[in-house]
């Protein structure tokens, strides 16, 4: 079995990108109120901070900061990747080599960590989660994806309101 060399700074920042291992399913957004359960429970259970989060049908980005002395993200993710899985309906197909491990087969194996080297790292990350869901064409302005942390960053005055908006794209498929 492979050993991946996980980054370790304990209290450190982390950006990450987790995907679903069919990208065509939408379950993330489907059921978005589980996930959200998931991250809460995880939290109560293995406290730390979200400093940034975007939900999309298919992935998911963050940018989370660790307590003092605790450097574990990767038990945290996979938590909450098991709450998730556990809390919806089973409707994925599984291969025999799945089942026979007991496993869902929603979520990717891998996933994308970096460490966050300092504050302008930190906003390019955040900049980077807020700005995905136009990237990927699903709305034209940051503030018009509702799965996204963007909405508090607004309200907390870090960024404005109209940032992260391509006006004149088109996107006809929302209409």
């Amino acid at each position: 079995m492979p050993r991946y060399a996980r980054a370790w700074v304990p209290g450190g920042a982390f950006f990450f990108t987790v995907a679903l291992l069919e990208r065509r399913r939408r379950l993330l957004t489907e059921y978005i109120d589980a996930l959200r359960a998931a991250f809460r429970t995880v939290r109560q259970r293995r406290p730390f901070a979200i400093d940034a989060i975007v939900i999309l049908p298919d992935h998911f980005h963050t940018v989370w900061t660790l307590p003092p002395g605790d450097a574990d993200f990767s038990t945290r993710r996979r938590l909450i990747k098991t709450a998730f899985s556990r809390s919806i309906p089973q409707t994925e197909h599984l291969s025999p080599r799945l089942a026979a491990k007991g496993e869902r087969g929603i979520w990717q194996r891998r996933f994308w960590e970096h460490v966050i080297r300092d504050e302008q790292d930190w906003r390019q990350h955040v900049d980077y989660v807020h700005y995905n869901p136009v990237k990927h064409g699903y709305v034209r302005c940051a503030r018009d994806w509702p799965h996204s942390t963007f909405h508090r960053h607004v309200e907390s005055g870090i960024c404005p309101a109209d940032w992260g908006g391509t006006p004149n794209l088109e996107l006809d498929h929302l209409e």
